[in-house]
């Protein structure tokens, strides 16, 4: 590598992921482009993840950093913690327990440098078991970019954390993760980012997402869901989202949650949410129960 390539910060946040931190750790190590400074923030970890950190802080290139307290923020305070220490050109995000394939960075680095006209590029990943056995892909090779922030807005189709590269400048604009927030905090950023700057698509594999039962995207689906309402609420007071667009993310919303309250044998919550998607967004509803469309 020749010194005037540019900086690369990939930030990791992780909570109690003793037995899969190193891996992930590794992956960043294993990076076939080599400017790289890697920034981890335990979040109040207590099963031995921060001492196996510690750990690898004296192996190699790993700047270990925590809350005051060693307390627990959760995911949105500790990558501003480590955003706050980033000091690469671009920003990568990766999941304590998922892991980038080896020429994620060479390839992302290459495109932003040759698109200046683009502050975030992402591509294809894989979601994968505990044990790494291959599950399904993520997004299809024939996926187009539509670089239009509504599209981000209704459908989160691609993970922000470990499948993107983003100029720090983006980021700097964008502001912080919101804290309040403990689940969707991806999906805000992503919104934020849609609505500053156009996105770059690769039609190769970059990472790997664990898909396992104590994920956080298998557990929170409620909060997620209610949390979308106040990201919608922003986001419509932020950018000027036709009001098509903002009744057709509200009749997701609702449809989401009335399949996370039928599950909790909510059923006359669960209906009541069914009612108001359909109302909201009539078309939509009748393709989805005629099992001509899926709901994102």
């Amino acid at each position: 590598m020749h010194s005037e390539e540019p900086l690369v910060s990939v930030l990791i946040p992780a909570f109690n992921r003793v037995d899969l931190i190193e891996e992930t750790v590794q992956s960043v190590w294993a990076q076939t482009y080599s400017r790289v400074e890697l920034i981890v923030v335990d979040d109040g970890s207590t099963d031995g993840t921060y001492e196996k950190l510690q750990q690898l802080s004296d192996q190699g290139n790993l700047t270990l950093l925590t809350h005051q307290g060693r307390a627990n923020k959760g995911q949105s305070a500790a990558l501003n913690l480590a955003l706050r220490h980033a000091s690469g050109r671009y920003i990568s995000i990766l999941d304590s327990d998922d892991l980038f394939l080896p020429q994620k960075l060479e390839k992302q680095v290459h495109y932003l440098e040759n698109h200046p006209d683009v502050g975030l590029v992402y591509g294809l990943g894989e979601a994968v078991d505990s044990q790494g056995n291959w599950l399904y892909d993520l997004l299809s090779a024939d996926h187009t970019e539509p670089n239009d922030p509504a599209a981000v807005l209704l459908d989160c189709y691609f993970l922000l954390p470990q499948n993107a590269l983003v100029r720090k400048q983006v980021f700097d604009q964008a502001g912080l993760f919101e804290e309040s927030f403990r689940a969707a905090q991806d999906h805000d950023m992503l919104i934020r980012l849609a609505e500053l700057t156009r996105f770059g698509f690769m039609p190769e594999k970059f990472f790997q997402y664990r898909r396992h039962d104590d994920s956080i995207s298998a557990t929170g689906a409620e909060r997620r869901w209610t949390t979308g309402f106040e990201i919608l609420q922003r986001a419509a007071s932020r950018y000027p989202y036709k009001k098509s667009i903002i009744r057709r993310r509200k009749a997701v919303l609702n449809f989401r949650l009335s399949q996370v309250y039928w599950q909790q044998k909510n059923h006359i919550k669960a209906l009541l949410c069914v009612l108001k998607s359909g109302l909201l967004d009539p078309r939509r509803g009748l393709r989805v129960l005629l099992g001509m469309e899926k709901v994102s």
